[in-house]
């Protein structure tokens, strides 16, 4: 991804500020990187609201899911501009809501407490995978054919939750799903959000997903839900209100599920453990790319505190009540705008922090509002299909069974298992055997065990 570089503020000489953020060394200011701060915050803003619409589906409060998902991006971006200095904000990730509400609860049956434990017990390993050597093996190890499948499995089933959702795919007795009607209002909202937000996100217009779902929230309340006289949207009781703390979620967490459930939750946790940590690695290099601060050879500066941060904010995540927690892409947007050093995320959190303050806006926002900013989000997720060889057999098969399986079979597992095993016996056949590493062994192994364990419980 190529940038052009922004037309630097005088930079900042002397201070405080400047000698604990390098701020004059990096060519930046403060008033660059509040800038910066504020452009990141309206492009990832999205996910105050779409991220409690989605984990509400595992039956957890909506209101206190708001509230968790800005706290948990609070202590995030601050510790990711504190300890690692670099522009990157950290929230709630897109993908690990949707394999939490939807595949751990909804069809595993996996109580949303004991997926909570999960998730907390994934960052914990990721934070001793991340202070260790082992980073670079697992990150060599792991073929890009199931990196990339993985990532656009989740990607199209981010895409399929949030038409279904609004309404605009229904299920149907004899092709199983279809289009919902064209004379449903709701439907036509949802239409008109799907072909307008991409071109909004294409005209690179500052917080275009933000923007999207806030005049679609709008509109909603003229257009009818049902013929009752109810409204898409409701309006809130208050606009403003004080943070309440979410108590119903904090601390909820349940291992002893964990525990009694271990074989059957092994395949999740490795999925969350590959989906942080490749997600990591692939936004600190698009990031520091973007800004011009890597090394001269080429390494990322203070990457063992920013995967910390990742792997920390994961563990505090699900202690306050939502999922993996993850350093977002959208950072690029503040480094175009002109940051260069952690600033730019301290003044992220300080926008969560805001937010705080108008939950219940956010608590009423419909899925016909979020599903266009689900469509693009998933969208993003497929672009790594365009670095696969479709006409190598053993890179192309597992890459489309993983998105088939997972999207007909509405189960990220199912896909990720099935992929897996024709990878290995694709590079089995064609002579590859060594292209087959230890941990791609050992994920056969776990999907083996998964799918013998869960076929004597159903």
């Amino acid at each position: 991804m190529t940038t052009s570089e922004p037309t630097s503020l005088p930079a900042a000489s002397g201070g405080w500020l400047d000698r604990r953020f390098k701020l004059s060394e990096r060519g930046s200011s403060l008033p660059q990187e509040v800038i910066a701060g504020i452009t990141t915050f309206a492009a990832m803003a999205y996910i105050i609201a779409v991220n409690p619409a989605i984990m509400s589906a595992a039956g957890m409060d909506r209101g206190d899911l708001v509230i968790a998902t800005a706290l948990a991006a609070i202590f995030g971006s601050l510790m990711m501009g504190l300890t690692a200095n670099l522009p990157l904000a950290v929230a709630p990730a897109m993908g690990s809501n949707i394999v939490f509400a939807y595949v751990m609860v909804k069809q595993m049956g996996i109580p949303w407490q004991g997926a909570l434990a999960m998730v907390a017990v994934t960052g914990v390993i990721f934070l001793a995978l991340s202070l260790s050597k082992l980073r670079e093996k697992v990150a060599k190890e792991v073929p890009d054919a199931l990196k990339i499948g993985i990532q656009a499995a989740v990607g199209t089933l981010i895409v399929f939750i949030g038409l279904r959702g609004a309404g605009f795919i229904v299920a149907n007795p004899n092709t199983y799903v279809a289009m919902g009607s064209l004379a449903s209002p709701p439907v036509l909202l949802t239409l008109a959000g799907i072909l307008v937000t991409p071109v909004l996100v294409a005209r690179k217009v500052p917080g275009a997903l933000v923007l999207s779902i806030a005049v679609l929230t709008v509109i909603g309340l003229f257009v009818p839900l049902k013929d009752d006289g109810t409204m898409v949207t409701t309006l809130p009781s208050a606009f403003f209100a004080l943070p309440k703390w979410p108590a119903s979620t904090f601390l909820a967490l349940d291992f002893s599920y964990l525990v009694s459930h271990f074989l059957v939750t092994l395949p999740l946790l490795f999925y969350f453990l590959c989906g942080e940590f490749f997600s990591t690695l692939a936004t600190l290099i698009g990031v520091t790319g973007a800004a011009n601060l890597r090394k001269p050879d080429g390494s990322i500066p203070n990457a063992t505190a920013a995967f910390a941060t990742d792997a920390t904010a994961t563990i505090v995540g699900p202690l306050l009540g939502t999922s993996v927690v993850t350093a977002f892409i959208e950072s690029v947007t503040g480094v175009q705008a002109g940051g260069r050093t952690g600033l730019t995320s301290i003044v992220v959190a300080v926008g969560f922090f805001l937010a705080l303050f108008i939950w219940p806006v956010f608590v009423i926002i419909p899925a016909q509002a979020t599903a266009p900013a689900l469509v693009v989000v998933g969208i993003f997720m497929l672009q790594g299909l365009a670095r696969i060889d479709m006409a190598d057999l053993a890179n192309a098969v597992p890459v489309v069974l993983m998105l088939l399986v997972t999207v007909l079979s509405n189960n990220l597992i199912n896909g990720m298992a099935i992929g897996t095993f024709a990878y290995i016996l694709l590079c089995l056949a064609l002579g590859r055997s060594k292209a087959v590493t230890p941990v791609v062994w050992g994920l056969g192994v776990i999907f083996v065990l998964y799918f013998v364990v869960t076929s004597r419980l159903m």
